[in-house]
């Protein structure tokens, strides 16, 4: 694995935690229309969408910035310790941004 940029890193954070964010809202939506208001198979479509992007992000991301895209990932990561937190520490703040 090649070691990247860190604004390539922190670019790949935000725009995957932004896209998380449209996939989790609007997988919502979708849901919550299609369903038919049946709760269990509006949780079940919105998990559903929600797990299939999530494992796209992933394939894309993971390979430039790790694919957090979350801090409390990040947060998991720091505590177990398999990188440097000067690594961790900037990805973290980008995604937590990008949340807000």
């Amino acid at each position: 694995m090649h070691p990247t940029s860190l604004p390539r890193r922190l670019v790949a954070e935000g725009l995957g935690t932004a896209f998380l964010l449209a996939a989790i809202v609007g997988s919502g939506i979708m849901a919550e229309r299609l369903s038919g208001g049946n709760v269990g198979v509006a949780l079940l479509c919105n998990s559903l969408a929600t797990g299939a992007m999530l494992v796209v992000l992933i394939a894309i991301f993971g390979p430039v910035s790790g694919a957090h895209l979350n801090p409390a990932v990040t947060l998991a990561f720091l505590l177990r310790r398999p990188s440097p937190p000067q690594r961790q520490q900037p990805t973290s703040v980008v995604s937590s941004l990008v949340a807000f």
